[in-house]
């Protein structure tokens, strides 16, 4: 049987395991463009990409798969004070452990894609504009605590992991002054996130529940 139990509609959980009192929102220089794949939208529930805008005030999500005609990304990326990158490891992507990436009175902005990796590549695919800008990418040694999801390789990361190294080496270059405190407490709403699934699926005769 059924019980119906009210759901907080900034991340579409039941209240009682609400992760919005978890997030401490970081202000950031640089801007964040989140480019949602469809099928990451529809996960309302376990979306680390809407965890992360929210997270982040200075961010925006866009969810399609073409967005070349998109023209709110198009002003962005027409806009010459705008210094514009999208995160994506290729051969040709600028290192971010080694090298600073800020350029004298523009605004740095990174899109981040914010899917599995084969919808990924159909995003930059499809984006023209998105495919052309300069690509960025970072080396590490993470292991990612997105238990109930399968990654493509051992260290792969998760949306809001992947934003947190992006963060900290934007701190490393000075490019941001972010507090250590708020670096360490930025994937706290992804850990509540883990740990409410863990006792999920260790009591799998939980009742169905609905959402008013």
């Amino acid at each position: 049987m059924s019980e119906f139990r009210e759901k907080c509609y900034d991340c579409n959980r039941p209240k009682n395991s609400c992760l919005c009192k978890h997030i401490t929102p970081i202000n950031t220089q640089s801007q964040f463009v989140i480019l949602m794949h469809p099928k990451e939208f529809k996960k309302t529930k376990n979306n680390t990409g809407k965890m992360t805008n929210t997270s982040l005030p200075n961010s925006q999500i866009h969810v399609g798969i073409d967005f070349t005609n998109n023209h709110k990304i198009n002003e962005i990326l027409n806009n010459p004070k705008n210094s514009c990158f999208v995160l994506y490891p290729s051969d040709m992507s600028i290192n971010l452990n080694q090298n600073n990436i800020k350029e004298e009175n523009k605004n740095i902005v990174i899109f981040i894609i914010d899917s599995t990796w084969p919808c990924s590549k159909k995003i930059l695919r499809k984006s023209s504009n998105i495919r052309s800008l300069p690509y960025i990418s970072f080396e590490h040694t993470k292991i990612s605590q997105y238990k109930f999801k399968t990654q493509p390789c051992e260290l792969a990361l998760s949306t809001i992991e992947s934003t947190l190294c992006v963060l900290e080496l934007l701190n490393k270059h000075e490019i941001e002054n972010i507090k250590k405190n708020q670096l360490e407490n930025f994937l706290e709403p992804f850990f509540q996130m883990i740990n409410y699934q863990s006792t999920f699926y260790s009591n799998p005769n939980k009742k169905q529940v609905r959402y008013k």
